[in-house]
């Protein structure tokens, strides 16, 4: 990409794409593009195109999404579903019709099958039954990334995916409604801290695996693989390493000072038991994540308490 390149970040204001929009600042491009929601409705095909067709961006980051944790993609199917495949086809068919230069798309680790081997490749896409309580979503993200494929098989775009494991950063989801596991906790810990609960009940048993990145590290990753990656197939992005929810709640307890007790509900679901990421396809193009999770966490953890806590 050119310093001097017109970049347009779709999802700006999420975490991702809250993430790249720094990134890109921090390396010296400025002639971004953004839009709200409010403004520019991307399930919206005649809008969005003429959005495109308008400001003719050079290069894409397809970073928005409906997005949320178990509760939400359980419950909003049909939303999650629909809404996701009319952004993505939006954006993909009018990069597409306008000449892009390079888009990228940004899916998720849904896309793997629910008993996929573990760490999880690339090729593993397509091998089986996914997680029924986020399959929508994950459909969704799987259409995207066929999308990609077609037009480049089809039309020579040189349009490229990649799939980031559980994410967490500045600009997060602290709603305990729809939020994901990580914020979901910060969040429950440092309430039960301040009101002097006695205990912390958290879903499940504790005992899957996850993995977790850090939105600055997704961020750095993305602006690589944007320099530096014109394969076809997909790409993972995570860390390679992974902790159960039980060691994760443990560390934020630390991290966050709560003295209680976290009671487990094993009346609720676990989700899929394991899901780590195989990222020696990214480590031989390259790169590496900086942040640790525990440091991570840390930093999360200011910035709730700066940026989250006194807006609530």
């Amino acid at each position: 990409m050119e310093k001097t390149a017109k970049i347009y970040v779709a999802g700006h204001r999420g975490m991702v794409g809250s993430a790249i929009v720094r990134k890109l600042k921090e390396e010296g491009f400025d002639n971004i593009i953004v839009r709200t929601s409010k403004e520019l409705d991307l399930r919206n095909q005649v809008a969005t195109q003429e959005f495109l067709d308008t400001e003719k961006p050079e290069y894409v980051f397809l970073a928005a999404a409906k997005v949320g944790g178990i509760v939400a993609n359980n419950t909003y199917r049909a939303d999650f579903l629909y809404e996701n495949l009319q952004i993505q086809n939006n954006l993909i068919h009018g990069s597409y019709l306008i000449g892009v230069k390079k888009l990228m798309f940004l899916g998720s680790s849904c896309i793997y099958p629910k008993m996929a081997p573990q760490p999880l490749k690339e090729d593993y896409l397509l091998t089986g039954i996914l997680e029924p309580t986020n399959e929508p979503y994950a459909i969704a993200k799987i259409a995207g990334i066929k999308m990609c494929e077609a037009y480049r098989a089809q039309y020579g775009c040189n349009f490229i995916s990649v799939m980031p494991t559980n994410l967490y950063g500045p600009n997060d989801n602290y709603d305990l409604q729809n939020s994901h596991v990580l914020p979901a906790m910060i969040r429950k810990f440092h309430e039960a801290k301040a009101e002097g609960k006695e205990s912390v009940e958290l879903w499940g048993t504790g005992k899957p695996m996850r993995e977790f990145l850090h939105a600055n590290d997704l961020a750095e990753a993305c602006f690589f693989l944007m320099q530096n990656y014109d394969g076809e197939t997909l790409v993972n992005i995570g860390t390679g390493v992974d902790v159960t929810i039980k060691e994760l709640a443990e560390t934020i307890q630390k991290t966050v000072g709560y003295e209680g007790k976290i009671n487990w509900n094993t009346d609720k679901p676990d989700g899929t038991p394991r899901k780590l990421m195989d990222v020696s396809k990214l480590n031989n193009i390259g790169w590496k994540h900086n942040i640790e999770l525990k440091e991570g966490i840390k930093l999360v953890y200011e910035d709730f308490k700066n940026n989250i806590v006194r807006k609530m």
